[in-house]
């Protein structure tokens, strides 16, 4: 896919976020079988939220919120499905508890998976987002880039862009009625979106130096808990 020529180059300054801003109540949970895991449990961790690595369907139980990284989709689900994880995640998204999945992450929460001379994908995923998504939709790991992306809904995010890191990115299809986009390249390819409790970005936000996206998951589960 090409992308429309405006790309903006960030420099990578790390953003500081206030101190109101930052959580110390919260459990928020990794799923660590594969991936970027550790990554995101640095990120949360700077943010002052307990974060934890999940492995076992037993550590789901005291989290207020789920990642599921970057990685490799197929090995992460084969692993979920041996560690029977796979219901437990269905029954924690069903809960209304946040979820948000990275590239991979974001492929195993999907609906529906395709990729380029597939219809369809076969392999496990938790399947709990009202999407459709392709695997690999910009080619192969040397077509990876960086852009910067105006993200309204995030801290500033209409003023300061939010650089966002693409490595062998899926890409949304389709989206329901129910699902609420947050991010498009210029192109219009969307690549990050929402739909109720579940999160899902096509980049790696835990591979910058900006926590505004960590932020704002952390802010959902503020906002879920509030309502419970």
């Amino acid at each position: 896919m090409q992308m429309s020529g405006n790309k903006r180059q960030a420099a990578g300054v790390p953003y500081s976020l206030p101190l109101a801003a930052r959580h110390s109540n919260m459990k928020i949970g990794v799923l660590a079988l594969q991936g970027a895991f550790r990554e995101h449990i640095e990120m949360l961790r700077g943010l002052g939220v307990e974060a934890v690595e999940v492995r076992l369907p037993e550590q789901l139980r005291d989290l207020d919120g789920l990642i599921i990284p970057g990685g490799e989709s197929t090995t992460i689900g084969k692993v979920a499905a041996q560690y029977n994880l796979i219901e437990p995640l269905r029954e924690f998204a069903a809960q209304g508890k946040p979820m948000w999945g990275t590239c991979a992450g974001m492929i195993v929460l999907a609906k529906e998976v395709g990729m380029a001379g597939h219809a369809t994908m076969r392999q496990p995923l938790v399947g709990v987002m009202d999407v459709r998504v392709k695997r690999n939709a910009f080619g192969r790991q040397v077509d990876s880039f960086e852009t910067d992306l105006d993200i309204p809904e995030i801290q500033n995010g209409d003023k300061t862009p939010f650089h966002a890191i693409f490595i062998r990115a899926p890409l949304f299809e389709t989206v329901n009625d129910t699902v609420r986009v947050l991010a498009k390249l210029d192109d219009g390819t969307i690549v990050a979106a929402r739909e109720n409790n579940l999160l899902a970005t096509s980049f790696h936000p835990e591979l910058t130096h900006d926590p505004r996206f960590h932020q704002y998951f952390l802010n959902m589960v503020k906002n879920g808990r509030r309502a419970t």
